[in-house]
């Protein structure tokens, strides 16, 4: 399954930044071993159920430590039997747009 997901703490710092925060949650998901891409908006990992969504808790938890609200959009593409659909998918893009 690919998990595409965004975390934010209820308040930033003194610029209303949350970088600092987001920068946290995004070490546990890179720590986590499992396949991972970051962009401007979201954050996706690739995995089973139980352990990306295990890895999506612990990032908001790690942002709710600093943070008494924390904020989560997530969006999940579940295909039972496919694996390596993070960069896949988007192979198959790029693909069509050669043709």
């Amino acid at each position: 399954m690919l998990v595409a997901f965004s975390i934010s703490p209820s308040g930033g710092d003194e610029t209303g930044g949350v970088s600092e925060a987001v920068a946290r949650a995004v070490k546990v998901v890179r720590e986590s071993g499992l396949p991972n891409e970051t962009t401007s908006m979201f954050t996706t990992v690739e995995g089973e159920w139980d352990e990306v969504m295990a890895v999506v808790k612990r990032a908001v938890e790690v942002v709710g430590e600093e943070s008494p609200r924390v904020s989560l959009v997530l969006k999940a593409d579940i295909r039972p039997g496919y694996t390596g659909q993070l960069t896949a998918k988007v192979q198959r893009v790029e693909d069509a747009l050669d043709r």
